[in-house]
């Protein structure tokens, strides 16, 4: 059956190939691999080429695909958060190169020393080996911290340092790291005097008309995603109420957007990359995208087969993002699911190959 189902998908592709019909062609991986929805997009810095909207809201949801849907990011947030620390660098509030302990002097007493010298841009790019909490299963030894989300994210982040480093390892190009996105909102919330929370809205809802949410989307008061994983051998909608949250890793992984708001995101970077100013500096983007290399501020740095790409996904477990730039065409491919599982990351790696061969990024 698995062969049949192979075979059919590479018939699609070949011919998609000549026909260049990328709407039934992702709807075929979308039912294909179960995923009860799929959103995706093929833009320029100024223009969108394609972008389609695909399935249900929910397994067994009559509710139809809508491009007012809104879709959990997961680390495709670590962007977001990058982009809100290069306006905050561009206003001269702090530097790439600031040291952590230069905003908090006050924690260096109790923290390890290894720590010592970590800088915003070392968080960003995942270079300051600050243990990765990429796992649920490290969170049963964090403490339980009192307060708002401000004052848990400083207790969290103040603890994290107490922890022994990442192992330093010479294959490793760097050490990925949800905590190291919190530990760069902390610095960013002191030099601003505004929590993360704030600076997210003045960023993106008040100054680029870009609607972000916290968490998952909600479906139970309005129609809109269901995420979805597996229980057992059923894929289950989840309802946006569940008691299941990120809780610390707000700006590394908790961000929900519309594939139309995102697009915005992604276009005022593609701008930045074709040399011009807008909300940030070009130079500014530049090093954002390409300052660091393999990881630099909030996007893999990508050099295949001479080509080069701004590329990262993101997941939570419950929905899938993703998004590549070719930065020498300057065209994007983003692709938003509702689901995680082994069988619709597949799919989804198959479209982007498609959309890929059509625009020439392959």
């Amino acid at each position: 059956m698995k062969q049949v189902k192979i075979a059919g998908i590479l018939l699609i592709f070949a011919n998609c190939a000549f026909a260049q019909d990328m709407v039934s062609y992702a709807d075929s991986i979308r039912k294909a691999d179960n995923i009860p929805e799929l959103a995706f997009a093929v833009v320029t810095g100024n223009s969108v080429l394609e972008m389609s909207f695909l399935g249900h809201h929910a397994v067994n949801s009559t509710d139809t695909a809508m491009s007012t849907d809104r879709f959990h990011l997961g680390s495709l947030t670590k962007a977001m958060t990058g982009f809100i620390a290069a306006k905050v660098v561009d206003e001269g509030k702090i530097n790439w190169d600031t040291k952590f302990f230069d905003i908090y002097p006050e924690w260096q007493s109790t923290c390890d020393s290894a720590y010592f010298n970590i800088t915003l841009a070392d968080l960003l790019s995942h270079r300051a080996r600050v243990k990765p909490f990429t796992d649920d299963n490290e969170y049963l030894a964090v403490p339980l911290f009192k307060g708002d989300k401000y004052e848990r994210r400083k207790g969290f982040g103040k603890w994290v340092l107490t922890l022994k480093p990442v192992i330093a390892d010479t294959s490793l190009h760097y050490y990925y790291s949800n905590a190291g996105y919190i530990l760069a909102a902390l610095m960013l919330e002191k030099v601003t005097n505004k929590t993360w929370e704030k600076l997210d809205s003045i960023c993106f809802n008040q100054c680029l008309g870009i609607n972000t949410g916290f968490s998952w989307p909600d479906n139970q008061t309005k129609k809109d995603t269901w995420g979805h994983w597996m229980e057992g051998d059923s894929l289950t909608a989840i309802p946006s109420t569940i008691n299941y949250h990120l809780y610390y890793q707000e700006p590394a992984s908790d961000l929900n957007v519309s594939l139309p708001d995102y697009i915005k995101f992604i276009q005022l970077n593609i701008q930045g990359l074709e040399g011009k100013d807008n909300f940030i500096k070009s130079s500014t983007y530049n090093y954002m995208h390409k300052g660091i290399p393999y990881y630099s501020i909030g996007w893999s740095n990508i050099y295949d087969r001479g080509k080069e790409f701004s590329a990262h996904s993101g997941t939570a477990g419950s929905y899938f993002a993703t998004v590549s730039i070719d930065r020498q065409k300057n065209i994007a491919y983003i692709i938003f699911m509702n689901t995680a599982t082994d069988d619709a990351v597949s799919g989804m790696r198959i479209l982007l190959k498609g959309l890929k061969v059509k625009y020439g990024s392959w």
